[in-house]
């Protein structure tokens, strides 16, 4: 169904997230060897480790550990959201504090665990990378789906997002030579019906060709196509998974 995942070890960070826990499953489906990171266990994953990426010495031990056990490292899948407390304040409300802190957990620590992981597939002279990118990392935000409840879409997000999206062009060019993939999937909104506000459901849904959000497991196929082997010939490319939202 995704190409060639037999046997491959991979990757997962934010594997205990909405999206994470729907990629685990799969990518074990398709016959893949899942290393899950996240602060917090799901389920009974063997393969769990618990890391905190925003953390170097913790990423260090991780890829130390999967090279110990398998030897090799073939995907990785960028998937943790780490973010501070304050993280739906107005852009006028924002600390600087925070927006450095936010740039630092979530892009830096990417690019860490890139170009520690980068290391081992430069070696191999094989893998693949996917990053997660969003809508709002390639198009303005829609501020009017937050009005009825006053809410908003947190500036450091569109940043980190738009940030990660030429990253992985970055990468790919610079590691194509290795055998190296580095591609991204941006999601539009996907559908969390417990942390959504009812009027954010509705007004997305009207605007969105497919006349409604996404479900988390349909991440889960792209980003399984993007690490198979049935992907050998694409890299840099960012894959826009949202129903059309920037195709109007």
């Amino acid at each position: 169904m995704y190409g060639k995942l037999e046997d491959k070890v991979v990757i997962v960070t934010g594997s205990n997230g909405l999206i994470g826990k729907e990629v685990v499953v799969k990518l074990q489906n398709a016959g893949a060897v899942v290393i899950a990171l996240d602060l917090t266990q799901n389920g009974k994953e063997n393969n769990f480790i618990t890391c905190d990426i925003t953390k170097e010495k913790e990423i260090d031990e991780v890829v130390a550990r999967v090279l110990n056990k398998y030897n090799r490292i073939d995907g990785l899948v960028n998937l943790a959201y780490p973010r501070t407390a304050d993280w739906g304040a107005k852009f006028e409300e924002i600390p600087l504090s925070s927006w450095k802190r936010n740039i630092d957990m979530q892009l830096n620590s990417s690019f860490y665990l890139c170009q520690s992981v980068l290391k081992v597939m430069k070696e191999q002279e094989w893998g693949a990378i996917v990053n997660i990118g969003s809508i709002y990392g390639v198009v303005g935000n829609d501020f009017s789906l937050y009005e009825e409840y006053n809410g908003t879409s947190p500036a450091a997000y569109a940043a980190v997002k738009g940030g990660l999206i030429n990253f992985t062009k970055y990468l790919a060019s610079y590691y194509g030579k290795y055998g190296i993939r580095v591609n991204c999937v941006s999601p539009g909104g996907i559908l969390d019906e417990s942390k959504q506000h009812p009027s954010f459901i509705k007004r997305y849904s009207e605007k969105s060709p497919m006349g409604r959000l996404a479900k988390p497991e349909e991440m889960v196929a792209p980003i399984a196509f993007l690490l198979s082997d049935g992907a050998s010939f694409i890299t840099g490319h960012n894959l826009m998974v949202d129903g059309g939202w920037t195709a109007v």
